[in-house]
């Protein structure tokens, strides 16, 4: 059975940090580009960050540019997306997705079944 699964969600402070993670099962991750999509309640969901297959290109929603940093591990068939200095409206179900194409075509072939992160005092 091909799927993505997410790791690392949980409950943090504002200002605090999370690193979440990707693996892939029944299938590698080397050949897609990934990823990272949020949807809080009561609002669309919307892409965060995204990483080619081979890491050589990123890019970053502008509301968490300079926060967030998307990396991949293709030796362990990871993708990793570090959340730094978070804030409450971070608060949301974070999903993983695999891309149809090496490069980030927002065309989504595979997603994840989601973890929460939540921003709360």
């Amino acid at each position: 059975q091909l799927q993505l699964v997410e790791s690392g969600g949980g409950l943090v402070q504002p200002g605090g940090s999370l690193r979440l993670s990707c693996a892939a099962s029944g299938f590698t991750l080397d050949y897609y580009a990934i990823g990272w999509f949020r949807q809080a309640p009561g609002k669309e969901r919307e892409g965060v960050s995204c990483i080619s297959s081979s890491g050589g290109r990123t890019n970053y929603a502008d509301s968490v540019k300079g926060r967030f940093t998307i990396s991949r591990d293709n030796n362990k068939d990871t993708v990793y997306l570090q959340m730094n200095s978070l804030k409450p409206e971070d608060t949301a179900i974070y999903y993983c997705a695999a891309d149809s194409y090496y490069y980030c075509s927002g065309v989504v072939k595979y997603w994840g079944q989601g973890t929460q992160v939540t921003v709360s005092s």
